[in-house]
């Protein structure tokens, strides 16, 4: 099959329901839970409207729109490579510059959903990944890993938040997805890529010192993981052009065969 006709029957696939568009991205709005950070650093925003006009005179009656505020990591967002120190010095590691086909690649779901039910401190670890690979097949170079621990479905920003408890990847997982798996990027369903504890991990948050480090990604505040298998899913995962960006909110998507 070439090209064309890869194309084609995913058109097809589209348009029949054969194909799944799955959303995994989370509504912007003032009550989205931003990361809080201890009172010596600087703050990121929550999410603000204004109204330029709404269908007002300032409209000339006729339409609508909005100033938006908010910090380039708020809500489901992108992290890239410029974000973290370890990663200020690739080329093409900003969010103007990232090449667009590396924003779009196979996903490998692993579920760590009942485990985060009990621990909020949950860490994913290397057994975790080869127990994973030992039902679902080697994790292929290029891939987006997504860690499923359900966090999304808490319903208070407290919650969500949980006085910074929540789970994340070890260091060692950080190390083994980049060295031996060459993966695309890391993603969760939690405020931030690393754990709530990960400040006082031997690597000081991992997936943000070592992903970036090496030059690849990371998506937080995921949302539906529960929506897709551990593998075939294929990830659109494409931020805000915006120049010299560290990191974006985006729409994350996607398709998934029925």
């Amino acid at each position: 099959m070439n090209s064309a006709q890869v194309l084609s029957g995913l058109a097809a696939g589209l348009a029949s329901g054969g194909i799944e568009v799955v959303d995994l991205s989370v509504t912007l709005s003032p009550e989205t839970p931003v990361i809080r950070l201890p009172d010596i650093f600087a703050q990121s925003p929550g999410v603000s409207f204004e109204a330029i006009s709404e269908y007002d005179a300032p409209g000339a009656g006729t339409w609508y729109w909005r100033t938006i505020r908010m910090g380039e990591h708020t809500g489901t967002h992108f992290d890239a490579p410029v974000h973290w120190t370890t990663g200020k010095d690739h080329a093409a590691n900003a969010t103007d510059t990232i090449a667009p086909q590396r924003l779009v690649g196979p996903a490998c779901v692993i579920d760590k959903s009942a485990e985060a039910a009990i621990n909020p401190d949950t860490l994913l670890t290397v057994e975790d990944v080869h127990a994973w690979e030992a039902q679902h097949g080697r994790i292929p170079a290029g891939a987006w890993v997504l860690m499923r621990t359900d966090w999304s479905k808490r319903d208070s920003a407290e919650d969500f938040l949980n006085d910074s408890h929540t789970p994340g990847p070890d260091s060692a997982v950080m190390r083994f997805l980049i060295e031996q798996r060459d993966v695309q990027g890391f993603g969760v369903e939690t405020v931030g890529t690393d754990a709530g504890q990960a400040g006082g991990f031997d690597v000081p948050f991992p997936c943000h010192t070592l992903m970036h480090g090496a030059n690849k990604f990371g998506l937080a505040s995921l949302a539906n993981l529960d929506r897709l298998p551990p593998t075939g899913a294929i990830i659109v995962a494409a931020p805000l052009k915006l120049k010299n960006g560290s990191g974006s909110p985006l729409r994350v998507i996607a398709l998934v065969p029925r």
